[in-house]
């Protein structure tokens, strides 16, 4: 099992709420690597999405494993930040199977505050029609899950430290 030092987080929800800006800030503000979870998808799910055919639990299984994986190979090297989807509890549970101690940050937004910063972006294969059949796949974090969920409607530096606190209060670092 990795130490309680070990910065081990996931950056989750639906395409165009933040993961990766949040998690790019994360990542800088606590000194550890920043992986886009896209960037771990096979050509299919990569050609899957382009085409606006959403992932089916089984096209998603070896990608969730994968996030898991990373997270657990950067437990010796102080941790890492991934930006993934995870929108269900059993993805998160799969990635958890890799990284007991992962910590989910949550951004959470309205679909039309979101469905408008995805029409003002250009994503490499990420379709705007996908949106709606993610907000209907998203459960959001439990309680007994760890980690929080942060409204987007604050600014990223507002996001950041409060996930930070969060952080900090719930895995004892004070650093």
């Amino acid at each position: 099992m990795q130490a309680e030092a070990t910065t081990s987080i996931v950056v989750m929800g639906v395409q165009g709420i933040g993961k990766s800006t949040i998690g790019r800030m994360l990542a800088e503000r606590l000194d550890v690597r920043f992986v886009d979870g896209d960037e771990l998808h096979s050509p299919r799910n990569v050609e899957l999405m382009a085409s606006g055919t959403p992932l089916s639990d089984d096209d998603r299984e070896p990608w969730l494993h994968a996030v898991g994986e990373m997270l657990a190979a950067h437990t010796g090297s102080g941790g890492v930040v991934v930006a993934c989807s995870a929108l269900r509890r059993e993805y998160r549970d799969l990635i958890r199977e890799h990284d007991p101690l992962v910590y989910f940050v949550e951004p959470w937004g309205p679909i039309e505050l979101v469905r408008e910063r995805v029409g003002s972006r250009t994503h490499e294969y990420m379709p705007a029609s996908l949106l709606q059949s993610q907000y209907d796949t998203l459960e959001p974090l439990a309680a007994d899950e760890r980690g929080i969920r942060v409204s987007v409607t604050a600014d990223p530096d507002e996001i950041v430290d409060a996930v930070l606190t969060d952080f900090r209060s719930q895995t004892g670092r004070h650093e």
